[in-house]
């Protein structure tokens, strides 16, 4: 019997607002990289630090930090594993491709993130 996660969303009006399965887990997980470490209430553990260091030079010590944060905001979801982080810079903050596996079906995809300085969002493409 396959599981099926159902969910809402206000992204995307034209769907309805019903995401499921992997597309809520993404959004999900985008929602959860979209808020700083320690914003929110009652859960200071939960967000992201890439928002307290995306103006840091890229060092490899600080890639090292960012794709272990990476991999305990994905571990903080039991639908989903990553296989792979690359991070790299680009012209208004970090780019971060992950290689996600959502793990009731084994499907596998290539999640992009950009962590943009001006607009102080984490985008999906």
């Amino acid at each position: 019997m396959a599981i099926t996660y159902k969910g809402f969303s206000t992204v995307g009006r034209n769907q309805k607002f019903r995401l499921t399965d992997f597309n809520l887990v993404k959004q999900d997980l985008l929602n959860h990289f979209n808020i700083r470490k320690g914003e929110k209430l009652m859960n200071p553990n939960f967000g992201t630090i890439i928002w307290n260091v995306i103006h840091e030079p890229l060092t490899e010590d600080l890639k090292s930090v960012i794709i272990q944060d990476i991999q305990s905001i994905v571990n903080y979801d039991p639908r989903i594993g990553v296989d792979n982080v690359v991070i790299t810079e680009y012209l208004h903050g970090l780019q971060i491709e992950l290689e996600l596996r959502y793990i009731p079906n084994d499907l596998r995809t290539v999640l992009n993130l950009k962590f943009d300085n001006e607009t102080k969002s984490a985008t999906s493409t």
